[in-house]
């Protein structure tokens, strides 16, 4: 549909791919962790950045799935840097493992893009009793963005390159809890809502790029944080919601071609926020189909995400 490819003030739409939207980058001097990357746009945003020359270390919950998806990159660009390691982000102790191994490896970082999630699940606590769409999609990333940052602060002061985090929201943060954060009701089963709870993780993720750029901006750091929304994707988010499950009678089956991003285009956003010079200098936004755009009161709440950052350095304590 024509009002889909119709650019926005960055020259690039809701069809640009990631590998549109990055033509031309050498980003051969450059280091990046990916969470997820094992599939999805994970997968794709771990694809193109190695295409583009970065040095990509993929984060990823099961390595066998990793193994797969780095010989299939390096399949495809043989001169691809692609480093695979363990990180289940529902697991505090797994966050500080992957951590501290990154650390000992003496690798530079400059790119850190906060991608995995888990979407619409049943009620699930995790390994440290968490609310499980909260501890994978918000916590876990904010142990691992803190537990990396001096590593990302000297990457920048060293290499005088800008440093970049990158935090893969969603739309579904407008439709989070009225309460916004609910503090008092994290584990509360008997209200649990599947997609108002994610809605809850994805406002975070929005949330923590807001108070981390304040953050930052005082210490004086090149370090850059935005979260995105990559789109709505036909990707193995959906298989809670019971419309996928690999059959073409599914409603994303039907429907998907007309309305739903493929991988490519989804994965579009986050390459061009990790990459391109356009976003060089902006922190704290939120982009949406390669452009920046409006959020919601609650994601712009500067309280609300300094009670997040409080309450989720209470958690990883």
């Amino acid at each position: 549909m024509w009002f889909f490819r119709r650019n926005g003030p960055s020259g690039f739409s809701y069809s640009s791919t990631a590998e549109e939207v990055t033509a031309g980058i050498d980003a051969s001097a450059l280091t990046a962790i990916v969470t997820g990357a094992s599939s999805g746009i994970g997968y794709e945003t771990a694809r193109v950045l190695a295409l583009r020359g970065v040095h990509v270390v993929m984060a990823v919950r099961n390595m066998g799935a990793g193994k797969e998806a780095k010989e299939a990159i390096v399949k495809e660009v043989p001169p691809a840097k692609i480093d695979t390691l363990e990180l289940d982000l529902s697991s505090l102790a797994s966050v500080k493992k992957f951590a501290s191994e990154f650390k000992s490896s003496g690798r530079s970082l400059n790119l850190l893009i906060n991608n995995a999630g888990v979407m619409a699940t049943p009620y699930t606590l995790s390994k440290d009793k968490i609310e499980l769409q909260f501890a994978t999609n918000h916590l876990g990333h904010f142990l691992l963005t803190n537990l990396l940052l001096d590593t990302m602060k000297e990457t920048a002061r060293k290499s005088k390159k800008e440093g970049r985090i990158v935090n893969v929201s969603s739309e579904a943060h407008r439709f989070a809890y009225k309460e916004g954060i609910r503090f008092d009701k994290i584990n509360d089963s008997e209200s649990y809502n599947s997609l108002g709870a994610y809605g809850q993780s994805k406002l975070a993720n929005i949330l923590h790029a807001k108070e981390l750029t304040k953050r930052l901006k005082l210490d004086g750091v090149n370090i850059t944080v935005n979260a995105l929304h990559p789109g709505t994707i036909t990707t193995n988010l959906f298989r809670h919601m019971g419309i996928v499950e690999g059959s073409s009678q599914g409603l994303v089956s039907k429907v998907g071609k007309f309305v739903l991003k493929n991988v490519q285009q989804g994965a579009s956003t986050t390459c061009y926020v990790a990459l391109h010079p356009q976003v060089k200098g902006l922190s704290g936004e939120y982009f949406s189909d390669n452009n920046i755009a409006t959020t919601t009161d609650q994601a712009m709440d500067k309280d609300l995400a300094k009670r997040l950052w409080d309450f989720s350095m209470d958690l990883v304590k």
